[in-house]
Parts: C-alpha cells; structure tokens; sequence
C-alpha cells in the first residue's frame, strides 16, 4: 500500500530555504555554521530563510524557532544520510518534472522570468538547479520515511479504538468532497504528422549507425522527453511494470547496447531506444521522445464530438456510465464507469484542491448531476493536450467524521499516527550513533522534541 508521508510539507521546508535566501543574502550579514549532524553543516542562512518564509505565510511555533527550525532540518539530515547509505533514489524525471512546474508557478506569480531573476539575484538556471535539489531532498526524505514505515496493517477494529477513545471536540472535520465521472479523447493526429515523426526517428537512427554521432547527443538535442534528454536520453534501471507496455517489451528484448531499437509507440508518442545495462529484471536504457503535434483544427474536432456525447446523454439517449465505458479513451476510468479515482485515500472522492487543476475549475461551479461543456487539458501522466467532459455525480459537504461515511478517513489518521510514532521511534535510536554538535548560543534555553541532540 502507498503511503502518503505529505511531500508538499517536505518540500515547503525545502523551499523556503530557497524563497528567502537571496533577501537574507542581500542584508550581508554574516554566515556561520550553527548546528552539526553527522558530515552535514547546517547554516545560519538556511534557518534564517526558513523562518522569514514561516513568517510570510503566517506560520506560528509553539516554541523559539531558532529551536525549532534548526531541529527540523536536523532531522531530515538523519533521514538523508540513510537514505544515502540505503542507495535510496528518485526518478530525475518526476525531480525534474516538479522543478518545472514550481518554476512555472513563480513565474506566473511574480509576473515575468526577468522579475524572478531580478527578485532572487539569480538566473533563472540557478534558481531552477536549487529548485531540482531541494525537490530532490524532499523526495528521498520521503522515499525513506516510507521504507522505515513499510506497510503498516490497520485493522478495523484498530478505527473503531481510535473512534471510540479521540475526544468529541477531536474528531475529525472532513472537508467537502466531490466524486467526478469523466469521458476523454484523444485528438486524431493526421497521419502526415505520424509520419513526419518516423521519418525524423530513421534519420536519428542512420546517423547513429553510420557513426555521424552518438545516441546521447541527438537525445540531448531533440528528444522531447527533457527529463532524461539532459542525461542524453538515459533513465535509472526500471522494472517491467515501470515502464509503459509497448517501451518494456521492446526495451527488455534488446540485447546489444550497440544497437536502435524499432520505433516504438506508446501513450507518451514516438521513441527509439538503446540498451545500456542489464541486471536481472530491470533494464537502465536510453531513449530520444518526438511527440505528435495536435493542431487546433483536431482539438475542437475532439471538443466537438464530446459535445455531442454530452447532448445524448442529456437527451437520455444512453447514460453516462455507459458513453464512459464504450466511448472514453481514459485507460484508468473507462472501466469504472468513468470515476476518477484518488490515489491518496484509495477512493473516489476528493477535495477539490485535490483533483486536477483544469477538472477542478470545471467541477467547482456545477451542480450534482451536471456534465460540463468539453473542455481541453494537460494529462498529468503523459503530458499530451486531450479534450474532457466531467460530470459532478456527487458533492458531499464538510462535516465531522462518522465511521460509517468516512472509513477510509479514519484509517488514514490511524495510519499516519502508527507513521508517526515508528519514524520518532527511529529518529531517537539514529540520534544515538550520530555525531551532533550545536553551536552554544544555539542550544541555550532550547526545549527541542528529541532531547537526544545533546549528549552529556
């Protein structure tokens, strides 16, 4: 069972190290060495930036955050360092693909790249570097906070404690929730397009085999996959099941590193790849990604047929559930009767701030029972444009949690609790074999959660 250890939280501590740096910088003031863990420093600078982003968001702290702060960091270094000597790793590509996306959102926020350069007295390809470490860190703090966890078992008797003895005034509050049914296309690519791509994929492969240049650079060059064209194409070893169906079967039937695959089509467009290492069942290869062009002509031909779609049903001509389950070309709902799944709780409800941006903008406005007008957005896993119609087929308003209603709820508390109680169990066992020192006016008249920072 996936856990889900809130990486937004991790990546928030992470950031605003980044987001207050350059005005901490800007008022010279002189840095120092203030706690160390292990071979890890921890910076003035960092716990500086930190608590001038917690107060810009309004953050409060129970404590002195000049306590609080540095403890905090402190313990995502234990977590690091393990997951170092654990060889624990992150795809680059999600790293990168989060950078972007974050990158995007300051740019929007603050106006133009010129401004955010200007605001943090960088380039943009620094603030972007600093952006992929961070994210980095968080996800590896994550990943290890995960397999110390392992999967915890709740059982239902295990909810029913937890009810029965949590306080009334504690129960729970769950926000208002929605389930979402929804009916996708994909726009048609005009096979002159589909060619074009082939054409330019036996190019990159006639150049590779002639020796005119290597694999690498081409992917570096063209391939739209940015993730892995940075590394020349090459991804981290995977298993069969991480990689689409029609990449694995080709990728794990190549067997001379000196060769070019076929092309390959999967859900993502068009490849080529090229074996580098075998070891047992997983694969590390390199790929070049050319994706289709979808021209405004084939998506509002797409919006148009939805359209329609969503006429018959209105007019009772069929229902949705059954359109969803003939018509849609979404692979994880078409055979749920179009429901959108939520991979956090393992149901099919969600907060609104939960759900994709472009589905929840729709969904916010319509009544239960309501389909939308087709709509165009981003898919989230392929990055390819497709054209949407949702239907709100429920709306469940905020209330405070009941075992009957809200199960999952509950065993998600439950399960976060037995979480936390393990990982400070291991944060106190690591404190003991790791060498910590805390720069004196650092420690002085600090309460801090895990006493064991100070050995005597």
């Amino acid at each position: 069972m996936k856990k889900s250890m809130n990486i937004k939280s991790l990546l928030l501590s992470f950031m605003a190290m980044l987001m207050a740096a350059s005005a901490y910088a800007q008022d010279n003031v002189i840095d120092e060495v203030v706690w160390v863990v292990g071979d890890e420093a921890i910076w003035k600078s960092e716990v500086e930036a930190a608590r001038l982003e917690a107060l810009y968001n309004g953050t409060k702290f129970d404590r002195d955050p000049y306590c609080v702060i540095p403890e905090q960091i402190a313990v995502n270094k234990l977590y690091l360092h393990q997951a170092a000597l654990d060889s624990i790793e992150v795809s680059e590509t999600d790293v990168i693909r989060q950078a972007d996306q974050t990158m995007n959102n300051y740019i929007t926020s603050i106006g133009s790249q010129e401004k955010l350069e200007e605001y943090f007295n960088k380039t943009s390809n620094q603030i972007r570097e600093e952006l992929r470490n961070n994210i980095r860190e968080g996800m590896k703090v994550q990943r290890m906070q995960q397999k110390l966890v392992g999967d915890i078992k709740v059982t239902p008797a295990d909810v029913r404690r937890y009810f029965k003895t949590v306080p009334q005034d504690s129960i729970p509050y769950v926000p208002t929730q929605v389930e979402v049914q929804i009916i996708t296309q994909q726009p048609k690519i005009p096979v002159d397009e589909v060619e074009e791509i082939k054409s330019r994929l036996r190019e990159f492969t006639d150049r590779i085999n002639k020796g005119e240049t290597s694999f690498a650079t081409l992917a570096r060059l063209y391939s739209e996959d940015r993730a892995s064209a940075i590394q020349g194409g090459e991804m981290p070893f995977r298993g069969r099941g991480e990689f689409d169906p029609a990449f694995a079967n080709v990728a794990f039937n190549l067997q001379d590193p000196n060769k070019v695959s076929k092309i390959v089509e999967s859900e993502y467009g068009f490849h080529i790849i090229q074996l580098i290492e075998k070891r047992g069942d997983r694969v590390k290869a390199r790929h070049i990604l050319l994706k289709p062009h979808v021209s405004e002509e084939a998506l509002m031909a797409a919006n148009a047929r939805l359209d329609s779609i969503a006429d018959d049903i209105r007019q009772n001509h069929f229902t949705f559930e059954a359109a969803a389950a003939k018509l849609s070309h979404d692979k994880d709902t078409r055979l749920n009767h179009g429901l959108l799944p939520n991979p956090k709780n393992n149901t099919a409800k969600f907060e609104m701030q939960d759900l994709p941006s472009a589905i929840a903008r729709v969904v916010d406005t319509m009544e239960v029972g309501e389909i939308s007008k087709a709509f165009t957005m981003i898919n989230e896993t392929t990055g390819k444009e497709e054209c949407v119609i949702v239907k709100l087929k429920n709306r469940i308003p905020g209330h405070k949690a009941t075992i009957t209603d809200d199960y999952q709820n509950l065993k998600s508390i439950v399960e976060a609790k037995k979480s936390a109680e393990l990982l400070d169990k291991w944060v106190r066992e690591k404190q003991k074999t790791t060498y910590v020192r805390i720069s004196d006016k650092w420690k002085h008249n600090c309460t801090f959660k895990y006493p064991g920072w100070i050995k005597e």
